[in-house]
């Protein structure tokens, strides 16, 4: 799971874990990465600044890889792809590493896995999801509810720091889901 202090990720995981599996986050600090593990309940953390995501991951996941979640690509979607198992099902979310790259994101350089484990790879939208909306309502109050579902709100005062705020998504800056508060009405 990418990404899985944010606002997407720390659900998506969240979700896992109530369906039943062993969940592993990668996040860009140790804060993020205690968060996820000791607040939200993640089994395992990588936190991607502090040495090889794939050296990590080899070592959170020994048995391989069946599902990714992913919200970042570039070298963390190459990291989960050298571990998936056979007929894992990749979720592709997010590709923030590359949305603001000025050069082509190289990779990933393990896709043949894609063919040599009879993976998926599928793209998530969530408006191709819209016709689930009640059900995903259901669900999630009622997880929300019983307290196996948690958040963190991250919130920049002022509509003038919207951009500042917008920033925080790309640097990795931001706890959370992040919101801008334009007025206290």
């Amino acid at each position: 799971m990418s990404a899985a202090a944010g606002a997407v990720g720390c659900l998506a995981g969240q979700i896992g874990k109530i369906k039943g599996c062993r969940v592993v986050g990668i996040a860009g600090s140790d804060d993020k990465c205690r968060w996820i593990t000791d607040t939200l309940g993640f089994d395992a953390a990588i936190n991607y600044k502090s040495g090889s995501v794939a050296e990590q991951l080899a070592e959170k996941c020994p048995e391989g890889i069946d599902i990714v979640f992913e919200n970042v690509g570039g070298s963390i979607l190459d990291a989960s792809l050298s571990l998936i198992n056979m007929k894992a099902r990749i979720v592709l979310c997010g590709l923030i590493a590359q949305y603001n790259a000025t050069d082509p994101v190289p990779g990933p350089y393990n896709f043949i896995n894609i063919l040599n484990q009879r993976a998926r790879i599928e793209g998530f939208i969530i408006m191709d999801h819209f016709h689930r909306a009640g059900e995903a309502m259901g669900d999630l109050g009622a997880w929300y509810s019983e307290g196996r579902l948690k958040s963190r709100l991250d919130i920049v005062d002022g509509l003038e720091n919207a951009v500042e705020a917008v920033n925080r998504l790309f640097d990795g800056s931001n706890k959370g889901k992040l919101l801008v508060k334009v007025s206290d009405g």
